[in-house]
């Protein structure tokens, strides 16, 4: 599985960043800005990140399943399936498309969940399930994959800002044999620093679309904030 063993890979001498190419934000707007997102891509892959993350989703975030499998044919790094996946005909979609991970959203799948990351994982793919609050985490823990902590509301389309108290408050109650990720909401070292208190990675997108030079910004988030020091 290849995003969980790239995380830790680069625990113990880097900060594990999963870097993401996010076009369109519904609270910013167009991110891409006309850049070619693969010039975004080199950046992410020069600078560090343990893996890549791409938003499929249309009506929101604009996303292009086409623009996806390129991404994941051309990266030589781990990528990130980032939608609402409710089957498994989506789960053998993005294993067709090249990608190493899916996101499986606990909110949505509930008592489906831990079905969906076995049947991720038959598939080659680390599902990475995405918990909230303390209701919703009860899934993930019954669940094989990583567990992604969003510190932002899905249910607000990312329009709440977030912090990484939610981080904070959920990350002590996982076993310390999971891989916890922390989403969204980071934009500052400081940020940074907290989350990766608690969690072994971060997942951050709109911090380094919104940036003029995203291989800079990623570097400091890789390097700048030393947890292996």
């Amino acid at each position: 599985m290849e995003l969980e063993k790239s995380i830790k890979k680069c625990m113990g001498y880097r900060n594990p960043v999963i870097a993401e190419i996010k076009v369109h934000s519904p609270k910013y707007g167009d991110l891409l800005r006309g850049r070619d997102p693969f010039y975004i891509l080199k950046a992410y892959e020069k600078a560090g990140a343990a893996g890549i993350s791409y938003i499929t989703e249309k009506n929101h975030f604009k996303g292009d399943f086409r623009l996806f499998k390129l991404i994941c044919e051309e990266s030589n790094l781990p990528v990130l399936r980032k939608d609402f996946i409710r089957d498994k005909e989506e789960i053998e979609k993005t294993a067709e498309a090249g990608a190493s991970a899916v996101l499986l959203i606990a909110r949505d799948l509930k008592e489906q969940t831990p079905e969906l990351a076995d049947f991720a994982l038959s598939h080659g793919l680390d599902p990475l399930i995405e918990v909230h609050s303390k209701e919703e985490l009860r899934y993930a823990l019954e669940s094989r994959g990583l567990v992604g902590i969003n510190n932002r509301d899905i249910r607000k389309l990312e329009k709440d800002d977030g912090n990484v108290s939610v981080t904070k408050e959920l990350a002590p109650l996982i076993p310390e044999n999971r891989i916890i990720v922390s989403e969204s909401g980071i934009y500052t070292l400081d940020d940074l620093r907290v989350a990766l208190k608690y969690a072994d990675a971060v997942l951050i997108g709109t911090a380094f679309m919104k940036a003029e030079n995203p291989e800079e910004i990623v570097k400091k988030f890789v390097y700048g904030v030393v947890k292996f020091a």
